[in-house]
């Protein structure tokens, strides 16, 4: 297993990934990539030049763990994610791109503004793979008392190790 981040030189961090996880993290990486892709905007020429949304909350859980409503009255919440969506979009993207663009096995040093844009990412990723899963607080214990030959039993653990990446990293920029 990977000792996965450490401090770096100059607000950076160096990330130590082992091959196997480097595969496993790009391919996770990717689903959250193909999921946030650019969604829905109006019929007017206008709005669709602006990247404006058509303001409807997504139907997939997953989407919408990961773009959250602003606020508890659908009018409001639908007004606002009509005019942010998209940039919102945007910024889970760049983010996703920067990890499989940096992602390398073995010792790789990362930027300050990079180790940033790992942190958003890997939490989009838990954030995805956790709503799929139902995880909750229990979580731990859950994982401590599965099978091994629990058909969920690799995907659990697929989030708990991402839980320490994520850990590693927040302490290495600490």
């Amino acid at each position: 297993m990977s000792s996965g981040f450490s401090q770096g030189t100059k607000g950076g961090v160096v990330a130590d990934l082992e091959p196997t996880e480097v595969a496993l993290l790009r391919q996770l990486v990717s689903m959250v990539l193909g999921l946030v892709a650019p969604g829905q905007t109006g019929d007017d020429p206008l709005e669709r030049a602006l990247g404006i949304g058509t303001g409807e909350a997504p139907s997939d859980p997953v989407l919408a763990r990961l773009f959250p409503s602003a606020y508890e009255d659908d009018q409001e919440a639908s007004e606002f994610r009509r005019y942010t969506e998209a940039t919102l979009r945007d910024g889970k993207r760049a983010d996703a791109q920067t990890v499989l663009d940096t992602a390398e096995p073995g010792r790789t040093e990362l930027t300050a503004d990079q180790a940033q844009a790992w942190m958003r990412a890997l939490n989009d990723v838990r954030l995805a793979l956790g709503t799929r899963l139902e995880v909750t607080e229990e979580i731990h214990d859950e994982l401590a008392r599965m099978s091994e030959d629990d058909p969920r039993y690799p995907a659990f653990v697929t989030y708990d190790w991402l839980t320490y990446l994520q850990d590693s990293l927040v302490r290495a920029l600490w």
